[in-house]
């Protein structure tokens, strides 16, 4: 998808971190950008923000973990934009604790936001971009944890697994039908972004027990591994290339393809692989 200007771009997850550097970045290449979040307030900031740099934008309260709600979402941007042209799937939320006691639900959770966020998004947008034939890209954010399993974080890093199988078929179902629909995996390594209190956005009243230290210790080395991460602007502008390019997997580290190598190489073995950096 080479052209962009004058394009539609559709953002989950847009009230913060990735997502509103996508939606400035989108804004800033000509694009007409549908914001979309479960956080209204900083929603509005994101909407504000674009229209303050001369975008035109629009926002939408969504839950991606709703099918219906992301329906709607679709309905919204086929009525005032004209349909979406690249649709990036960002949402996502993080739960971490020791997996043999931590509880079902925040694998339901963490699996309905970044999973299920995903193949609604999917499901929802896809139909009508085949239908109006006019060359379009998903880009679905996983993770760095979508490549190299983490432990104290099964739920996230399930979900990540997941939601990098289902953007692969997607792909490759994609090609198969022959239509002019790109598909990047974005995978990136620490980001500046509030992941580590996702939980702020969590209405099912349940949560990790508060005396699991594994749960202490993976939520305060993510907010601090994302406090010095890259900036949001940084991957935005890395995920407009990949869309202009047609790529694939978008890495945001260097090190990560020497990593995934030796990853392989201690499956061969038989060995379990080590955890890179993810910096």
């Amino acid at each position: 998808m080479e052209q962009l200007e004058g394009r539609t771009a559709v953002i989950t997850g847009a009230a913060s971190g990735i997502g509103r550097g996508l939606a400035r970045a989108g804004a800033a290449a000509g694009m007409r950008v549908a914001a979309a979040d479960i956080e209204a307030g900083p929603l509005e900031e994101t909407v504000a923000l674009v229209r303050a740099d001369g975008g035109e934008a629009i926002g939408v309260t969504v839950d991606v973990a709703d099918a219906a709600s992301v329906r709607a979402l679709a309905a919204t941007v086929d009525r005032e934009l004209g349909g979406a042209d690249l649709l990036c799937n960002n949402a996502g939320v993080f739960a971490g604790g020791t997996l043999w006691t931590e509880p079902v639900e925040d694998f339901a959770w963490v699996m309905g936001v970044n999973f299920y966020g995903i193949l609604h998004g999917i499901q929802a947008f896809v139909p009508g971009m085949i239908e109006r034939g006019r060359p379009g890209h998903v880009v679905n954010t996983i993770s760095a944890a979508g490549l190299f399993p983490s432990a104290f974080s099964a739920a996230y890093t399930t979900s990540k697994f997941a939601g990098l199988a289902l953007t692969e078929c997607l792909a490759g179902e994609l090609s198969a039908a022959g239509v002019p629909i790109g598909v990047t995996a974005l995978c990136p390594g620490a980001v500046h972004t509030g992941i580590a209190s996702s939980e702020r956005n969590r209405a099912d009243g349940t949560g990790t027990p508060e005396d699991d230290p594994a749960r202490d210790f993976v939520g305060q080395a993510l907010a601090d591994v994302t406090e010095r991460g890259r900036p949001p602007a940084e991957v935005a502008e890395m995920v407009l290339d990949a869309v202009r390019a047609g790529r694939y997997l978008q890495l945001t580290n260097d090190g990560y393809a020497g990593a995934l190598r030796i990853r392989t190489d201690e499956l061969l073995a038989g060995g379990l692989p080590q955890l890179p950096y993810f910096d």
